[in-house]
């Protein structure tokens, strides 16, 4: 299972530039030489990628057949191809609909040795529109936007819906009230052990044990790369109950390390006597599964596995979870897929496994308005993740324009 974190739909293609041994001949290298403008133009308007625009070191990262599905993946979503413009020391390849900020680099034989898509720029779309082309994806969908707590399109806004690593602002709203009620201090200090450790997403499951931590510190890394043993620390440390008392669908609130192992193919037994158990039952089988081993983080990366094993909210919800902490410093760390040269200021939480996506984002505009934009999908298979940040990116750049 993968919680979402950092940048969404990047397609993380860069590699460095590495000294090669040159793999053509001069004259061949003469008759190959290309601009990266004319390089990037050659992606998008040639039906078959060729082997031989690309260096080794890059194909022996990423195959040739992934890159093609990409392309197509960005073409589908933002259709036909325009132009590159020059974008500082990158460069902008513009779509019909959006446009994509680039990062190329071409070695001493002028092949593809780096190559990064960042997140699309959408055109901005209306509200109405958003939501009938969220409307029309297969599954189930939720999308609201308020303004200044106002309403302005709701879709399914109260439907509780699989949220992935969303779910960690409630963590948070439990821990700020802790904090702001003089229990605990954003200095207090907590100890890394072996047995709160979880799976990635996150750094701190490869830190030795014994390592000190600050509350301010897990707090941090919670939200700014979805660490999921940060957060299992903070739920331990602010107590289920409490966190229940904000998610009271989700009982017993399950850390991530719990969900991992009830979700382990291996622990069939253990799920079904999850599913078919009542509270009571389920939270006494809660209490053994920390003497189960963490499963390979692998069999989460590709199929659904056990989506109701999962963490349940609206998008109405998690819009006023996102109300009570988007003031924190640490909202803004990583500001997801909106664009921060155009507001004020951004908190943003999001949250996936296959099967399951969400994307929160509370922005604050140049002219002091204020928004939330929520939206979750769920399907039984998984999910065109850059499709849906497409139709999101679009409503946001809208609201810019405030369109109806």
């Amino acid at each position: 299972m993968k919680f979402l974190l950092g940048v969404l739909l990047a397609s993380l293609l860069f590699l460095p530039p590495q000294p090669i041994t040159p793999a053509i001949t001069p004259h061949q290298a003469q008759a190959m030489e290309l601009s990266p403008q004319l390089a990037l133009e050659q992606l998008f308007t040639t039906p078959q990628l060729k082997q031989e625009w690309f260096a080794p070191s890059f194909l022996n990262q990423i195959p040739l057949a992934q890159l093609e599905q990409i392309i197509d993946n960005i073409k589908n979503t933002l259709g036909s191809y325009q132009e590159v413009e020059a974008d500082g020391s990158d460069y902008l390849v513009i779509f019909e609909q959006g446009s994509v900020p680039t990062k190329l680099v071409l070695d001493v034989n002028h092949q593809i040795s780096g190559l990064l898509f960042q997140p699309p720029i959408s055109k901005g779309i209306s509200l109405k529109v958003a939501q009938e082309m969220f409307r029309a994806l297969p599954g189930k969908i939720s999308f609201l936007v308020l303004e200044d707590d106002s309403e302005r399109v709701a879709l399914k806004a109260n439907q509780p819906l699989a949220v992935g690593s969303a779910f960690k602002l409630a963590v948070l709203k439990a821990l700020r009230q802790q904090i702001d009620g003089g229990i605990l201090a954003w200095d207090d200090v907590v100890e890394l052990k072996e047995d709160s450790k979880s799976l990635p997403s996150g750094i701190l499951q490869t830190w030795p044990d014994g390592s000190q931590l600050t509350v301010q510190t897990l707090a941090t890394l919670m939200i700014s790369v979805s660490d999921n043993t940060a957060t299992d620390i903070l739920i331990n440390v602010v107590g289920r109950e409490l966190i229940e008392s904000f998610a009271p669908r989700n009982r017993p609130f399950l850390s991530t390390r719990e969900a991992f192992v009830l979700k382990n193919p291996q622990n069939q037994s253990l799920l079904e006597r999850y599913r078919q158990g009542d509270e009571i039952n389920r939270r006494e089988l809660v209490n053994q599964l920390q003497s189960y081993p963490l499963p390979s983080v692998d069999i989460f990366s590709a199929s659904t596995v056990a989506v109701d094993v999962e963490w349940f909210f609206t998008t109405r919800e998690l819009c006023q979870l996102m109300a009570t902490v988007a003031d924190l410093p640490l909202m803004s760390i990583n500001p997801g897929v909106a664009r921060p040269n155009d507001w004020s200021h951004i908190a943003f939480k999001g949250g996936s496994e296959p099967g399951v996506f969400n994307l929160t984002t509370r922005l604050e505009a140049k002219d002091g308005k204020t928004y939330c934009v929520a939206a979750t999908w769920n399907n039984t298979v998984p999910l065109d993740e850059t499709q849906f940040t497409s139709i999101y990116l679009g409503a946001i750049a809208g609201l810019i324009g405030n369109p109806g």
